[in-house]
């Protein structure tokens, strides 16, 4: 059930480079490794990418004028085969207007501290889905943990003006299956690892069907010293995982699972749920559903898609960091859904349709969403991907965030216009989130397609 593909789908990066919420075109699992089914001679390829675009950035809440910058994004991706990939570069802003006396041409915010340098790394790769371990450096795109109880659709580039580039260890030894990462690797903050027993193969020996059963640990902390201070906070979890159809293409699996806030007394939840995973070559979904149960402030999921701004002030009417807010005892109900399709082939580079949508109900009446989705139109010539976020909807405070990119290639594809647009939240020193917005429109060109 825990294999090293899960570890690298979990990533779930965006199919187009969207700049809505300050994220950036990572190193995807297709742009760096080819199907793991053999072992040809290591073959390189190189892609190089550059964007210019105008990009303004338009506070809203009182904050001073709107501020304008010319974006230039160069990118180069080295594709080394299964084993190793890297993708660097990086947008340099250089400011047009705004910005008041004293500004450098350079906007500040997106160098003023050494985590903001990981952005120069999109990523990095070492190892394969057959290796016994494997490395894996860049932005964090709806990350999940394995069971995925405690990190899960998280994003560590959801403050716009933090930039750090994530790390992700995965080894596998015998029935022991770990997963390791950590949000920034240039600074203190949100790190984790779960540890998974294949049950079957500890009590009878090695099994015909791998991680059928497992039992696994997790734990993840939030030093909170990088990306602006806030609360440290720890949560641990543990998961028990039964396959009851495992077939090549298809997995159908229950899970059941604990977890608290060590050194909190009464914070605690349980959860219970199953799950379907099927992969054929031209389609990949995959669906959970969970029931769980909150008490004392503790909550499945608390490392989010919103926890980059939720650390600073959740969503609510208290207008306190999360680690401190207090949240109901109750229910809730959890739904994911994810779906790659490409007509042509599902290993291919570019997907014609990529969905990921989450969802949770809350008893005492509060829904959360998250979602996304890009689509390749008129033979891949058009690429529109839209994502949105709504937090604490049905209460009052709810957060809302958007963003939306257009790319249009003609000239045989290597020349493309683009045009972004959504909404963001800046964390102030005071730890309020200032509501802002942004807009670009401009040109790009690669070598290939």
């Amino acid at each position: 059930m825990h294999r090293k593909r899960r570890c690298l789908a979990a990533l779930l990066l965006l199919l187009l480079p969207m700049k809505g919420w300050a994220s950036e075109p990572p190193l995807s699992e297709e742009e760096t490794s080819s199907t793991a089914t053999a072992s040809p001679p290591r073959r390189w390829h190189y892609l190089t990418r550059l964007e210019a675009t105008a990009f303004a950035l338009l506070p809203r809440a009182g904050a001073g004028g709107d501020d304008g910058f010319i974006q230039v994004e160069p990118t180069l991706i080295i594709d080394g085969g299964p084993e190793f990939g890297v993708n660097v570069g990086a947008p340099v802003r250089f400011r047009m207007w705004g910005g008041g006396e004293g500004v450098g041409i350079v906007r500040r915010e997106d160098w003023d501290s050494l985590s903001d340098w990981g952005r120069l790394v999109r990523g990095l790769k070492f190892g394969s889905d057959n290796a016994p371990v494997g490395i894996w450096f860049g932005p964090l795109e709806e990350h999940r943990l394995l069971s995925g109880h405690l990190v899960r659709r998280y994003s560590n580039r959801t403050n716009p003006d933090y930039h750090p580039a994530g790390g992700i260890f995965t080894g596998e030894a015998g029935p022991l299956y770990t997963e390791a990462f950590a949000s920034d690797v240039l600074g203190a903050r949100l790190m984790g690892a779960e540890v998974a027993l294949d049950m079957e193969h500890i009590l009878f020996g090695q099994p015909k069907q791998r991680g059928r059963y497992t039992l696994a640990v997790s734990a993840v902390h939030d030093w909170g010293r990088a990306g602006g201070r806030a609360a440290s906070v720890t949560l641990a979890h543990l998961d028990a995982t039964a396959g009851v159809l495992l077939r090549p293409d298809h997995e159908v699996h229950v899970i059941a699972g604990w977890g608290g806030r060590p050194g909190e007394g009464g914070a605690w939840g349980a959860v219970a749920g199953a799950g379907l995973d099927t992969r054929t070559e031209t389609l990949h979904l995959r669906l959970r559903l969970e029931a769980r149960r909150q008490q004392g402030g503790f909550r499945q999921g608390f490392f989010g898609a919103d926890y980059e701004l939720a650390r600073f002030q959740a969503a609510g009417t208290e207008g306190v960091p999360l680690a401190n807010a207090g949240f109901p005892d109750g229910y809730s109900a959890f739904g994911e859904a994810e779906v790659g399709w490409d007509a042509v082939s599902y290993r291919g580079l570019n997907k014609h349709l990529k969905l990921s949508l989450g969802a949770e109900a809350f008893s005492w009446g509060r829904f959360d969403v998250d979602g996304r989705v890009a689509v390749q139109l008129f033979e891949r010539s058009l690429e529109v991907a839209l994502k949105g976020l709504g937090v604490g909807m049905g209460q009052p405070g709810v957060r809302y965030l958007g963003a939306a990119e257009v790319r249009w290639r003609f000239l045989g594809g290597k020349l493309y216009a683009m045009g972004t647009g959504g909404t963001l939240l800046f964390p102030t020193v005071e730890g309020a989130l200032r509501p802002g917005a942004f807009a670009s429109v401009g040109l790009g060109v690669d070598n290939a397609r």
